[in-house]
Order: structure tokens, then C-alpha cells, then sequence
């Protein structure tokens, strides 16, 4: 059984865990709550980019004594950036956990050298290159941009080739003093964690961190409907998109919404999949959500012949229009059952634990126990599905599609 614990230093740095000695490992994350939604136009990529920055070294550390100090104890590590938040984590055996709290502690202040800086920038334009030779995230992006316009809430979390080129070392340096500060980070920990000795261990090294009361904004969320196509060069297959606003993370009804997303189109007992892929009309069609902090978005996408689009996109709004009226209880126990093994897997692995605590905390700032949000799914009904398409129905008000010319 996994305990909770939770405390606070002065600094406002906060610490969390889910622990049981029983556990064979240990993970440790730093999440802070900053990602691209949080950047301005000019510095759109700068979450990423520091990212990367965070691991060619410290004022201690080269770039290959960070990966020897992980390597060398057999650490499995990673971040990730999004546009909600950006996360550092480590995972071992127990006993290591200090030595990768050290790391995690020191790369978490850069030394953000001009070299470092001019040289990964280079990377970025090689990784952002990658993703424009893959047509979905093409047409992705570019839906993003119109739906929401001038808001950041479009920002793609890479960047542009041109913000990447045009962005200066201070202004990468300034956004890391002021966004990765101690009252805007999380420290989580899962697994066989001796708490009390961990929290020693993160003041000792993290309680000098400076305070700079770093917040998020929070926009009105504003929409544009409408069409929308992307002319992309040498492709041979349709690509399409609808999309509809969500249920918020912190949205009672994310859940249900999530559940009838399922139903709808995701694995081979989806509706979309028998309509579309299993009679061979798409090659892919999926239906997911997209819960955020303060907002969310659920997306239909599907892949295609070009001579069969418009007959993919009319299936497509037939099986929306009647999912709700179509549901059955048997519909219910499938999800349900799927979710509960998901959530029941993920459980089992303490990185999994702290992956999954770090970006509930830092996306809605309560915590919820596995088992509670397994309960909440147990319980769903038909009208709590029934009751979350009235909310947020299945009706696209943005459509955005590819085309070769």
C-alpha cells in the first residue's frame, strides 16, 4: 500500500510522494509548470530548447559528466517538454535515489554556456526538420495556429525555424530565471522513498533557489471555426481533423468524455475503426481528448486515399452524430475495464507513479490517489456519458485537412 506525503520548504518548492517500502525501485522527477502555452511569440520554443540546455552541463558538469553521473549507478533517465510543463526524472533501485536527486538537482541550474547554446540551437533546427517530413504533424501544427489564432495556446512547443535562429542566449537565459524558480516547481517521488531523508537531501540542495512568484496566465479561450487546408508538397494520402472544445483536467466530467472518445475511436473495437479501417476505407481513424489546465480539446483524425476523403469526413460526423444515442452498457464495461487494467499497469512501476503524480500536481494542484481515480471510472454510468456529450458534444467547429496542391 502507498502512502502519501507532501511538504512545502520556505522557498515555496514543493515536495510530493507516493512511497511504500514494499516497492523494489525508486523515481524521482522535477516538474516545473512552464511550457509552451507560457512563451511568448518571439521565444516560442524556448521551454524545449532549455530543455535540452539543462543537460550540456553545469558550472560542475560537462555534457558527459551528466550522462556518466546517470550511466555510471545504471539510472534510467528523460525529460520532456510540452506545452503545459516541462519534467526531469530519474528511476532506479532505492539506494541510488540520492545520487540521482544530486544530478537531477545540479543540471536543474545550467550553466547555459554561448557555446552549449549556439551548438544545441543547431539540433533543434536538425529535430524540427524531422517533424516537417512527418505530414501529420504538419497539418497538426498548422491546425493549432488557426484554431487559436494569436493565442499561445497554438504555440508548437518546438518552436519555428525562425524563432529557433532568432533567439538569443539571454533571452533563453531570462525565461529560465524567471519561469524555473522554486515556487514554480514540483519535486515528486514514487516507489520505496525513505521521505523524511529526501526532503533533507532536496533542501539541502534546492533550498537556496530563488522565489520569483512566477505564474501562469490564464487567457480567455477564444476559437475559430471554419475550414482550413494545408497544402503539402509529394503527398499521396488525405489527412483530416475535426476538433471540439473539452472537459478541462480539472473538469469533473474528463473521465466520461475520455470513455466515450473511446467508444468512438480508439483500438479495434472503436466505432471508427469498424466503420473506416476494418472496411478499408482509412488507413487510420482515432478520436481522443486533450485535457489541459483550465481547458481542453477533443480531436477526430483520420488517414486516407484522396478519392475517398469526403466519404471518410462524411462517416466520420454519421458515427459523432450517433454515438450517444447508440451506447450501451456493454460499450461502458469494455472501457471501463480497458482503463482500469491501464491504470492498474501503470501503478505497478514507480516511475509510472511519479510520472503520473508530477503532472497532476502540476496541472490542477490537488492530488488524486490511483485508486480514487480508478474508483471514479468504475463508477461511470450511461447518463455521466450521456451527461458530458451534452457538455461538450461531439460536434466539430474546426476542420483542417492536406493536400498535395
Amino acid at each position: 500500500m502507498y502512502k502519501y506525503s507532501e511538504t512545502t520548504l520556505p522557498n515555496g518548492l514543493r515536495i510530493a510522494a507516493e512511497h511504500s517500502s514494499n516497492a523494489v525501485t525508486a523515481a524521482i522527477g522535477f516538474f516545473v509548470k512552464t511550457g509552451a502555452r507560457d512563451e511568448s511569440a518571439k521565444l516560442m520554443g524556448v521551454s524545449h530548447f532549455l530543455e535540452h540546455m539543462m543537460f550540456k552541463g553545469t558550472d560542475t558538469l560537462s555534457a558527459e559528466d551528466v550522462d556518466l553521473a546517470f550511466d555510471s549507478i545504471g539510472a534510467e533517465h528523460n525529460a520532456f517538454t510540452s506545452s503545459e510543463m516541462t519534467a526531469f526524472w530519474g528511476a532506479g533501485l532505492p539506494e541510488i535515489l540520492p545520487n540521482i536527486h544530486e544530478t537531477l538537482a545540479d543540471i536543474l541550474r545550467p550553466a547555459l554556456r554561448a557555446k552549449d547554446f549556439d551548438d544545441e540551437k543547431k539540433v533543434i533546427l536538425e529535430e524540427i526538420a524531422m517533424y516537417d517530413d512527418q505530414p501529420f504533424w504538419v497539418l497538426y501544427e498548422s491546425a493549432m495556429e488557426k484554431y487559436y489564432g494569436a493565442s499561445s495556446l497554438g504555440h508548437r512547443v518546438l518552436g519555428t525555424p525562425e524563432t529557433i535562429t532568432n533567439m538569443q542566449r539571454d533571452e533563453l537565459n531570462n525565461y529560465f530565471v524567471d519561469r524555473y524558480s522554486a515556487d514554480n516547481t514540483i519535486v515528486v517521488m514514487a516507489g520505496n522513498v525513505d521521505f523524511e531523508d529526501m526532503v533533507s537531501r532536496i533542501e539541502n540542495l534546492c533550498g537556496g533557489w530563488e522565489t520569483t512568484g512566477a505564474t501562469r496566465k490564464y487567457e480567455e479561450i477564444q476559437r475559430f471555426g471554419g475550414v482550413h487546408n494545408k497544402v503539402i508538397e509529394d503527398l499521396h494520402q488525405h489527412y483530416l481533423m475535426m476538433m471540439m472544445p473539452s472537459a478541462s483536467f480539472q473538469d469533473e466530467n474528463r473521465h466520461a468524455i475520455s470513455v466515450l472518445a473511446s467508444i468512438l475511436g480508439s483500438g479495434d473495437g472503436s466505432r471508427l475503426h469498424w466503420a473506416l479501417v476494418d472496411s478499408g476505407l482509412a488507413e487510420v481513424a482515432s478520436a481522443s481528448v486533450d485535457s489541459n489546465d483550465g481547458f481542453g480539446e477533443q480531436m477526430v483524425w483520420a488517414v486516407c486515399a484522396p478519392d475517398d476523403a469526403e466519404k471518410v469526413s462524411s462517416v466520420i460526423l454519421e458515427e459523432m452524430q450517433k454515438l450517444v444515442s447508440s451506447l450501451t452498457q456493454e460499450d461502458l464495461s469494455k472501457v471501463i475495464a480497458k482503463a482500469s487494467t491501464g491504470v492498474a499497469v501503470a501503478s505497478e512501476r514507480p516511475a509510472g507513479r511519479m510520472q503520473r503524480l508530477g503532472s497532476i500536481l502540476t496541472t490542477s494542484g490537488k492530488y488524486v490517489s490511483f485508486e480514487n481515480e480508478l474508483q471514479t471510472i468504475e463508477q461511470l454510468t450511461l447518463k455521466d456519458l450521456q451527461k458530458a456529450a451534452e457538455l461538450f458534444p461531439w460536434e466539430p467547429i474546426f476542420e483542417a485537412s492536406s493536400s498535395q496542391s
